[in-house]
């Protein structure tokens, strides 16, 4: 029996549908969300990124500023135009968009960022909270994941997880969630002998390698809940992930599409992250 759908944009949708209720009631209150985007250069890509970002943003009720810089603006600019958001009220998340021209480091721009709005949650600062379990704001794609993983209603406590790849921004605080929900993970990666070996073990599978057919139907579990992060192409030019999927949903129990998976889960997590961050400070002010 081919493998259950894990649908990114049915639940990102209900997501969203509550962050605007919770939107709508922190505006009553005085506190309206806000979410600042910095987009420096013209990369396509990140282009389309922010401007997806930003109409989210209005579709729940934010307010939304988006600041639009040429690729040579200075790093020094840069972290100024950082520290004035970091210090106005209207604005609970921050959001530099990647990458930057060369010139800029980016992790001195990461840091700059206030952490009670690192909405994006890269910062060391804001991945020490998540390693020791602290509050804080998750990495938005993980976060989806977990989300994703939820709806299968599969208990993951002794449970075994395998995450493959490790990134900072989705390999390792996957692996961080999963912990905390009490999964035994394994984490893999481009140095793992026998990848396979360890894929047939696990109960669920989180592939973000950016590597088309990393995982096929042979390496897996039968039953098992495979979540898909990659995002690449095929040779016709068709979006597909990381995983063999027409091999893979034969064997999975649940599995997530590329695209209609992840993808959509990203940017309503960014939501989450910013009406959290406004709801936080209501209740520090009262």
């Amino acid at each position: 029996m081919p493998a259950q759908h894990i649908d990114g944009i049915l639940l990102s949708q209900q997501l969203r549908a509550d962050i605007a209720a919770r939107t709508a009631r922190l505006t009553e209150a005085g506190k309206q969300p806000g979410l600042a985007v910095i987009l420096v250069g013209e990369d396509p890509a990140s282009q389309v990124y922010v401007r997806n970002k930003v109409k989210a943003c209005g579709d729940v009720g934010f307010h939304s500023v988006l600041e639009k810089y040429d690729a040579d603006l200075s790093e020094a600019a840069l972290l100024d135009r950082i520290a004035a958001l970091n210090s106005d009220p209207a604005i609970h998340g921050i959001l530099v968009q990647m990458p930057l021209p060369k010139h800029i480091d980016p992790n001195k721009v990461i840091e700059a960022i206030s952490t009670a709005k690192d909405v994006d949650g890269y910062s060391v600062l804001s991945a020490g909270e998540l390693m020791t379990g602290l509050e804080g704001f998750r990495p938005c794609t993980p976060y989806g994941c977990m989300k994703l993983i939820e709806t299968t209603g599969v208990d993951l406590r002794g449970k075994h997880a395998v995450v493959i790849g490790r990134s900072n921004t989705v390999g390792k605080p996957m692996a961080m969630l999963l912990l905390q929900a009490n999964a035994t993970v394994t984490i893999c990666h481009s140095a793992t002998a026998d990848l396979g070996y360890h894929t047939r073990q696990a109960d669920v599978v989180v592939a973000a390698v950016g590597r088309r057919n990393t995982l096929t139907a042979d390496m897996v579990k039968p039953g098992a809940i495979v979540i898909d992060v990659g995002m690449n192409r095929d040779d016709a030019g068709k979006l597909c992930g990381d995983v063999d999927f027409a091999g893979v949903r034969e064997v999975a129990g649940h599995i997530t599409p590329v695209p209609g998976g992840v993808g959509p889960m990203t940017i309503t997590m960014l939501l989450q992250n910013t009406v959290e961050s406004a709801e936080r400070e209501l209740k520090n002010q009262r």
